[in-house]
């Protein structure tokens, strides 16, 4: 695959388009760094957004959902897909209301989702969604059964129309605003945990996991 993905008329950034980025190393880093994706779909020209659990596998992202939801049910039959991740890195004060604004980075994916039916890719899938959270989680858990298997759905979405936007740095001021003797500047922000909270119903003498209680991002 090439390093560059060509932007195509949906993807490429036109409004502050040097904070387009099309290299994969960029957008990878953002949905590897990500959680939840938010996937939009229309169904009789009604739009849903729904958000979702997700990881990147190679070249495609996975997400998935209950059998039975109308979000599955009806993107498994080859409805277009519009699929989102956010990253905020802080909040931009700047002088004026009107040029605050946030530092981010975000990716848009476009495509057909495809259902996932070779119970070893589901596997598979299920095992990254996982470990992308809590590495080392997956061997200390019970493996999904048969009846769990069927009851949940898995989607690929190939990324072959994909792109990134993303905003660094300090606030941009118009040109008589920075003598306003007004702060001004970044509130970084990042996620972070707390310490865990046991089950009320585990076993006192089960050894709390050290990616639980070390987690970081």
């Amino acid at each position: 695959m090439p390093e560059t993905i060509p932007p195509t008329e949906r993807t490429r950034v036109v409004r502050e388009s040097h904070r387009g980025a099309y290299d994969r190393g960029t957008i990878y880093k953002i949905l590897d760094e990500g959680f939840v994706c938010h996937v939009g779909f229309s169904i009789d020209g009604q739009p849903y957004v729904v958000p979702t659990l997700f990881a990147r596998i190679g070249d495609a992202l996975y997400f998935h959902g209950s059998a039975a939801s109308r979000m599955l049910r009806n993107v498994s039959e080859g409805i277009s897909v519009c699929i989102t991740v956010t990253l905020t890195d802080g909040f931009v004060l700047a002088r004026s209301v009107f040029n605050h604004s946030m530092n981010y980075r975000s990716v848009l994916a476009l495509g057909k989702a495809v259902l996932v039916d070779a119970p070893e890719e589901k596997l598979e899938a299920l095992h990254f969604f996982t470990e992308k959270i809590l590495p080392g989680r997956w061997k200390d858990s019970r493996q999904p059964n048969e009846k769990e298997l069927k009851a949940t759905s898995i989607l690929r979405l190939s990324l072959t129309e994909v792109s990134a936007k993303i905003r660094v740095g300090p606030p941009e001021d118009d040109a008589p605003d920075y003598l306003l003797p007004i702060w001004a500047g970044v509130i970084p922000l990042q996620l972070t945990s707390g310490a865990p909270i046991r089950d009320e119903r585990c076993d006192p003498s089960i050894p709390t996991p050290a990616y639980a209680a070390h987690y970081k991002r």
